[in-house]
């Protein structure tokens, strides 16, 4: 039988890079002699990411266009560089299937391997289609959606099965209540410097309850020094401070609650797992889509929320207390979460993806 092989494109996130490996893992399982090529970005976090899971990893030297102002003059300059270097590729590589998996590296390969006849497939995570999902839907075979109020947007291309995330998730029981309430806090893998600076203001109005607080958090690199120093001098000696948890899953069994922002990824986590949260969603979030992704968990009531303009740290420790004093809210969000997981998702898209490589050629 023919070697198969399959490039996954896209990146600049963990948002985008753990769907990408959660599919990639599952179709080397159903097909171990798979070639399989992984693109992206020329950022550390990624190239690290990609190291740690020891996958072939091809970064293209590539920007987005959007919002950028200025600098989307050097984004639009790289474009035929990217362009020339993703036809290279797929004139060297010869893949029989190329999966868009969002952000804008994917733009050029999953284009130009239309163009070439090879099958496409996308991956849309958030409930609004991101800006290079919505240039691509003309050009390719088939989009997987995250959410099923994201199918009217794919005109009959759309197939809801839901976001991939990391077996792991999908292992995480439900964690016993105890005397303390443990949170973790993260702002995507970069961090966020608004929750961080939010989190920070809160811990004086929290040293009453410090006792029975227990507190995980991911800050990024930029903010790890003086987010440390604010616990220290708050007295929670105990909190777990880092610029990054790898084994994040780890850290949402221990968790009771967790904050943090409203990313695609993030979400399908949370359903995946089952787990409690309070979500700020980032409000430059290009077409609001942190805001609207977690309003469909707030709906069924799975996560409360708390925009960026009306938050205080007032308001975030009065919601810690609240939480802290009240474990059963924390149980019925976790129960209520049930109503959209959706299992063996990156199995489901990789029947998709074999599928698609069987017709050899686009419709």
């Amino acid at each position: 039988m023919k070697e198969r092989k399959v490039i996954i494109s896209g990146g600049g996130t963990a948002g985008h890079i753990y769907p990408a490996l959660a599919v990639g893992s599952k179709l080397k399982d159903r097909d171990p002699n798979l070639q399989l090529t992984y693109i992206g970005t020329h950022r550390e976090l990624e190239k690290s990411i990609m190291d740690y899971h020891q996958v072939e990893f091809i970064p293209l030297k590539i920007e987005g266009l959007k919002r950028r102002g200025l600098k989307t003059i050097k984004s639009l300059f790289l474009l035929p560089i990217s362009f020339a270097k993703s036809f290279a590729i797929l004139r060297r590589l010869k893949p029989d299937l190329v999966i868009g998996v969002g952000g804008y590296s994917s733009g050029p390969v999953v284009l130009l391997a239309s163009w070439m006849r090879i099958p496409t497939l996308i991956l849309e995570q958030n409930l609004l289609p991101g800006f290079t999902n919505r240039m691509l839907l003309p050009w390719v075979n088939k989009a997987v959606v995250a959410f099923e109020g994201s199918l009217p947007y794919f005109k009959g291309k759309g197939i809801h099965i839901g976001n991939p995330v990391r077996e792991e998730f999908y292992r995480i029981t439900p964690k016993p209540r105890n005397s303390r309430l443990t949170i973790l806090v993260f702002g995507g893998s970069q961090g966020s410097h608004f929750l961080n600076t939010g989190i920070t203001a809160s811990l004086p109005l929290l040293k009453k309850e410090k006792k029975n607080l227990r507190i995980f958090h991911q800050t990024g690199e930029k903010d790890l020094e003086w987010v440390k120093e604010h616990y220290d001098q708050n007295g929670f000696k105990e909190a777990v401070v880092a610029p990054y948890f790898p084994d994040m899953a780890d850290y949402f069994q221990k968790s009771d609650l967790i904050i943090s922002r409203a990313g695609a990824t993030t979400i399908a986590e949370f359903i995946a797992s089952q787990k409690a949260s309070l979500l700020i969603p980032f409000s430059q979030a290009a077409d609001n889509h942190q805001a609207l992704n977690a309003k469909e968990l707030e709906k069924i009531n799975g996560a409360e929320i708390i925009q960026e303009e009306e938050f205080t740290p007032e308001r975030l420790t009065d919601k810690i207390r609240h939480f802290l004093h009240h474990r059963e809210e924390i149980s019925r969000m976790e129960k209520n979460l049930a109503q959209i997981k959706t299992e063996k998702v990156a199995e489901k898209i990789t029947g998709l993806c074999f599928e698609l490589m069987k017709t050899g050629t686009k419709d």
